[in-house]
């Protein structure tokens, strides 16, 4: 047994929010340079060039790589072997929420009731989402999420008959929906089984693996690759201007599900798609 004191996450969330909105991740970082690379369009080139000048500035001068800078989600992959002390885990994650975005002059974008809607003014509660794992460590994950993107997000319960055709057909339709809004170039999260909350959870934490790498399951592979090219020729481009590079990334998450369903969740972040990652 590992004995973790919860001031211990609360520094380390707050380091990570201040750190997520100001610099990019280095996986984020190279497949912007990429896309640079492959985008045909002059004036999608333009618009990649100038997003990468906002992120030189944005980590260089300390200022927020995005004006919103989101709604803290926090994953957490507890040992089974870790007993925390010195006061309530929620309580300490939220806590370093509140300490990093007070101390990093982060936006505050958090109400607390969605119809009533009173800012909470230091930007909690995050969303927390928890998974006991084995072994005697805590890996955090922080993805402050901007609901530009958060907004064109879908959740389609198909039926097991419209398969992998009707997979694609969701995503590609999420995808035309969203066109400028989620201010491409995009990263696309996608949680194919469970139930209708599990391909949506999927989606969001596919945002947070290594950008452009792929699934270990071969015909999931093949799907991200597909998708990939195939949202890419919908020709909405840089800035939702026109060009090739639409999305960067496609990522698939999946899930044994219920014989009479098919949820597909599609989570759909845009350019900077913030994701920090530490274990402690």
């Amino acid at each position: 047994m590992r004995t973790v004191n919860v001031k211990e996450i609360t520094e380390n969330i707050k380091e990570m929010c201040i750190e997520v909105n100001h610099h990019l991740s280095s996986d984020m970082v190279k497949a912007m340079k990429q896309a640079e690379k492959k985008e045909k369009s002059p004036l999608g080139c333009q618009i990649l060039e100038q997003l990468q000048e906002n992120l030189t500035i944005a980590s260089e001068d300390m200022i927020p790589i995005c004006q919103d800078t989101g709604m803290a989600v926090v994953f957490l992959d507890v040992g089974q072997d870790v007993h925390f002390e010195g006061g309530n885990l929620e309580e300490a994650v939220n806590e370093g929420v509140r300490l990093g975005y007070l101390e990093g002059f982060l936006r505050k974008s958090v109400v607390r009731d969605p119809i009533v809607r009173e800012n909470t003014k230091d930007n909690t509660p995050a969303v927390l989402h928890t998974r006991i794992v084995a072994g005697d460590k805590v890996k955090i994950k922080v993805a402050p999420k901007g609901f530009g993107s958060e907004n064109m997000s879908r959740v389609f319960m198909l039926k097991p008959a419209e398969g992998i055709e009707g997979v694609k057909e969701a995503v590609l339709t999420a995808v035309k929906d969203a066109g400028p809004n989620a201010c491409p170039p995009m990263v696309i999260g996608v949680g194919i089984g469970g139930t209708f909350e599990k391909c949506a959870l999927m989606a969001k934490e596919a945002l947070t693996r290594q950008t452009g790498l792929h699934s270990e399951i071969s015909w999931v592979k093949d799907l991200e690759e597909e998708l990939l090219k195939r949202i890419n020729e919908l020709g909405i481009g840089p800035g939702g201007l026109g060009g090739t590079v639409t999305a960067l990334a496609v990522h698939v998450n999946t899930y044994p599900t219920h014989i009479a369903g098919l949820p597909v969740g599609v989570n759909i972040c845009c350019h900077v798609n913030r994701h920090i990652t530490r274990t402690v």
